[in-house]
């Protein structure tokens, strides 16, 4: 995924960092599109009639963003990133309340691009996603918030390096083990 171009974007954000309400309007519609594809990506391999569409997604992720009293954004690709953030925990509350409402409902699996998903696994499941990111994360929380920003937030991994303010290289490094790590324990679940 790329970010969009938009030098409006930043500049609206650090306005909005400074406590000028006033630019969401303006900041909406233009980070509308992208935060629906974010949404729609993390719900590609859903069915169709699933109580979570990308819209509500969308919306749901959008006033948790708006609803921080006095957000510091950094820039347009903290944003995303903070938004991704918020749609993994969104999705993972849902996944993890429709698993407890019906004792061994279906996995809500996530569908990943093919230039990011695991070893021969396109489709995981969210919920052991989850658990296995919190592993990972006590071990290596860099490694971690890449997967997420990876997974969630469907960056490149030079928005990705961006966002953590590291070199390409390691991401892609540190990306690698991660991946490794995290099929390795995904695999022991199933």
């Amino acid at each position: 995924m790329s970010l969009p171009k938009s030098k409006g974007i930043t500049e609206l954000l650090r306005r909005w960092s400074e406590g000028d309400a006033t630019v969401l309007d303006e900041l909406a519609p233009l980070v509308y599109d992208q935060l629906r594809r974010l949404a729609r990506e993390c719900l590609a391999g859903e069915r169709t009639d699933h109580t979570l569409q990308s819209t509500a997604l969308v919306h749901e992720a959008y006033l948790r963003l708006v609803g921080h009293d006095s957000p510091h954004w950094q820039n347009r690709a903290h944003f995303f990133a903070v938004a991704a953030q918020l749609m993994r925990r969104i999705l993972v509350d849902h996944a993890r309340r429709r698993r407890a409402a019906k004792r061994g409902a279906n996995p809500f699996l996530l569908t990943l691009d093919e230039s990011v998903a695991l070893p021969k696994q396109r489709h995981v499941d969210l919920v052991a996603l989850d658990d296995a990111l919190n592993g990972l994360s006590k071990l290596d929380a860099r490694q971690s918030r890449i997967v997420e920003l990876r997974f969630f937030g469907g960056l490149s991994l030079e928005n990705t390096s961006r966002v953590l303010g590291i070199s390409p290289a390691t991401v892609k490094r540190e990306w690698a083990t991660a991946r490794a790590w995290l099929y390795e324990q995904m695999s022991r679940e199933q």
